[in-house]
């Protein structure tokens, strides 16, 4: 019985430490070669945490097939580094502590692809601490880039 408690407890912290991609969101379409803004979110809690990174990758879901579970091969790295979630300097209506990563989108994508963005978060949790690892996914659309300009030259 005290296992179960004390297990129970454990999952509750966890849970309470876990990330969320608060943008861009499922279904939202990306461009290759373009700037893409991804906002990691971190709910506030009481329990102690520390920050140790995270990493941003997008891999292509493979063709005519839905995307599925992609934490086995997680793709293009975008960004790895540290994670340091902070409040926003003015009241917003969630409120909640995150922190926005500017990255670019390989122009490798193909437009009609579908893409999955997953954010890996590793953090030390409570006074043990113990370790907590997670992946996050969105699953993304690839549109067709800006048309490519045409030189001209002057005919003489």
């Amino acid at each position: 019985m005290k296992f179960f408690v004390a297990f129970a407890s454990l999952i509750t912290v966890a849970c309470a430490q876990t990330i969320a991609i608060g943008a861009p969101s499922n279904g939202d379409t990306i461009t290759p070669g373009s700037q893409l803004t991804v906002e990691v979110d971190r709910p506030d809690t009481l329990t102690g945490s520390q920050e140790v990174a995270i990493a941003i990758t997008l891999a292509t879901c493979p063709a005519n097939n839905p995307c599925t579970d992609m934490t086995e091969r997680l793709g293009a790295t975008l960004y790895t580094g540290p994670y340091n979630p902070q409040f926003p300097p003015f009241p917003t209506p969630r409120n909640i502590p995150l922190q926005n990563f500017t990255v670019t989108v390989p122009e490798s994508l193909q437009a009609g692809q579908k893409a999955v963005l997953s954010v890996s978060h590793f953090s030390l949790v409570g006074a043990g601490p113990f370790d907590l690892f997670e992946i996050k996914n969105v699953t993304l659309n690839v549109g067709a880039g800006a048309p490519a300009k045409r030189s001209r030259m002057m005919r003489v």
